[in-house]
Formats: C-alpha cells, sequence, structure tokens
C-alpha cells in the first residue's frame, strides 16, 4: 500500500470514529440529579473557631494579644492532641 492510500483509510477511521462518538453523545439520555436522600449533617458551633477568625482579622495586632497567644495555643494543643495545661512558660534568665 502507498502511504496516501494508509493515510486516506486513517482519516475514514477517523471520521468514523467521530460520528459514532457524536451520535452516541447525543442518544444519551441524562438522568436527573437525585437529591440526598440523608439531610447533610450541619456540623456544630465551634467558639474556638470563631475566635481564631476574630484573631486573624486583628492581624499584626495580634500578635501581641494575650486572648489570642491563648487561643492559638489552645489551637496547636488541639491539633497536636495535648491536653491544654494552664502552665506559663518559664523564663530562661539564669
Amino acid at each position: 500500500m502507498e502511504g496516501k492510500m494508509l493515510a486516506r483509510i486513517a482519516a475514514i477511521i477517523f471520521v468514523a470514529f467521530a460520528i459514532t462518538a457524536t451520535v452516541i453523545e447525543m442518544t444519551r439520555k441524562d438522568e436527573p440529579v437525585r437529591s440526598a436522600s440523608a439531610p447533610a449533617l450541619a456540623p456544630s458551633a465551634d467558639p474556638l473557631r470563631a475566635a481564631q477568625r476574630r484573631c486573624q482579622q486583628m492581624g499584626e495586632a495580634a500578635a501581641r494579644d494575650p486572648e489570642c497567644l491563648r487561643i492559638w495555643a489552645e489551637t496547636r494543643d488541639r491539633f497536636l492532641g495535648r491536653t491544654s495545661t494552664s502552665v506559663t512558660p518559664q523564663s530562661s534568665e539564669d
């Protein structure tokens, strides 16, 4: 076979494939979207989350705010799975 003949056969196969895909797509019926059978659970209100948002909105001033420092320590303890303790950091002035 010559190169032109192979190119024609490839083009015919490509066109046949494109037509078949188009026909399949056009005859496919879309199923209606099913609504969830169980209601979605609403997350419980977390007061720590609201305090984190407040500290986030404070910007740089939050680094000097004792309440934000306490919130961040509590968040860190929760993330690391530690129980929050009221231990104050000791100064290293020996």
